[in-house]
């Protein structure tokens, strides 16, 4: 495994130019994910792969057409690790561009399209409390050199993103297994509802705006 240096690490929100090094970070950390297994369901796994590769590429434009948050961690001009977060109250948030659906439908299928959107309804719903939050839709690291914390010197960057805000009250994320969930509870996350799609469960988390965030941070 190599080793990074980690004098050389920097979190920096990504340019178009590190869009296709994020995608195949994303692709690579969400190939198995449970739900999007169920959701992207294919009697092939060459079909299975083209709709989850069309997913991240659409999640990804519509990210960036909404001018939300893409952030990654370089080591000097090697993006290594990347995070995906919107605003509550951002457009892409409100509803998602019609182009974005039509794309993913002519991709991935209609039924699969709409159990997307479904998922991320019922998600928005439950943080209605929460008011003006962020969520972190996507976050990845590097295979090649996991189990070196550059997961938890993401998620401190994010923290600044949040204190940042004067209006925001949190970061919020849905996790799907036990290993996730720890890592995020090592992190401040605190367990709010257990959601249910496909038959898949999982646990939507959540960290508030704190003056543990406004002491710590990078």
């Amino acid at each position: 495994m190599q080793v990074l240096q980690q004098d050389q690490l920097a979190v920096k929100y990504l340019t178009p130019e590190d869009t296709r090094v994020a995608a195949s970070l994303l692709y690579q950390a969400y190939h198995d994910d449970s739900i999007l297994r169920t959701m992207l369901e294919s009697k092939k796994e060459l079909d299975y792969e083209a709709k989850l590769r069309a997913l991240i590429r659409e999640e990804l434009a519509s990210f960036g057409q909404g001018r939300q948050p893409m952030i990654g961690l370089f080591e000097a001009d090697r993006l290594v690790a990347v995070a995906c977060i919107f605003e509550a109250k951002s457009d892409l948030q409100a509803s998602r561009y019609w182009h974005w659906r039509l794309k993913l439908m002519m991709s991935a299928g209609y039924l699969q399209t709409q159990q997307l959107i479904e998922k991320e309804d019922t998600i928005r719903a439950s943080l209605d409390e929460y008011g003006h939050y962020y969520f972190l839709a996507f976050i990845a690291v590097d295979p090649h050199i996991q189990g070196q914390g550059l997961g938890h010197y993401l998620l401190s960057g994010l923290d600044d993103l949040v204190l940042s805000n004067e209006a925001s009250s949190g970061m919020a994320v849905f996790v799907t297994n036990v290993e996730q969930k720890a890592f995020f509870l090592g992190h401040g996350y605190q367990q709010i509802k257990t959601l249910e799609f496909n038959k898949v469960s999982g646990e939507l988390m959540f960290k508030a705006k704190t003056t543990d965030i406004m002491e710590g941070g990078l």
